[in-house]
């Protein structure tokens, strides 16, 4: 299992690769979401570390936005000068390398507000969000069998 952080790097290094496709924050947030979700479903394993909350504007791992909450706001640009190890591709398994890349092609073309709305019409973060109202703050851990189970039904 990775570090949700080498993962991060990983995907603003890849998506940086085009100038034109700035990653923000909130987008990160939710394309490690997604592979970790879609992972879950097709491996039945987590590829890193970490959990996510049922957050107002969508999943969100705490790591993650620690990481980047004095320097990025949501809709901030993450930039190559944000990754802390340049050298992530080097220690994934091709594997590791296939199923991001998959998620990337998937996903990419979303915003990061599309992803957000996305996230908000799936059953774990609805699930997580239970009792909650729309604008109120929420520190739920997303259920990861949920995710799972959720996620490997959309396959079928």
């Amino acid at each position: 299992m990775y570090q949700i952080n080498d993962i991060a790097d990983f995907i603003i290094f890849r998506l940086n690769a085009d100038e034109n496709n700035p990653i923000t924050h909130l987008k990160l947030q939710k394309l490690l979401y997604y592979t970790q979700a879609w992972h879950m479903a097709f491996y039945n394993t987590k590829l890193f570390d970490g959990q996510f909350q049922a957050w107002i504007h969508g999943p969100v791992n705490r790591e993650i936005y620690n990481r980047f909450k004095d320097t990025k706001y949501l809709y901030s640009h993450i930039t190559n000068e944000d990754i802390k190890n340049i050298s992530i591709s080097d220690s994934l398994n091709n594997e590791a390398i296939i199923h991001i890349d998959s998620i990337l092609e998937a996903y990419d073309k979303y915003s990061g507000i599309e992803l957000e709305i996305m996230t908000h019409n799936e059953e774990p973060w609805i699930a997580a969000r239970k009792g909650y109202s729309s604008n109120q703050r929420c520190e739920t851990e997303i259920d990861e069998t949920l995710m799972q189970s959720y996620y490997a039904k959309r396959l079928k």
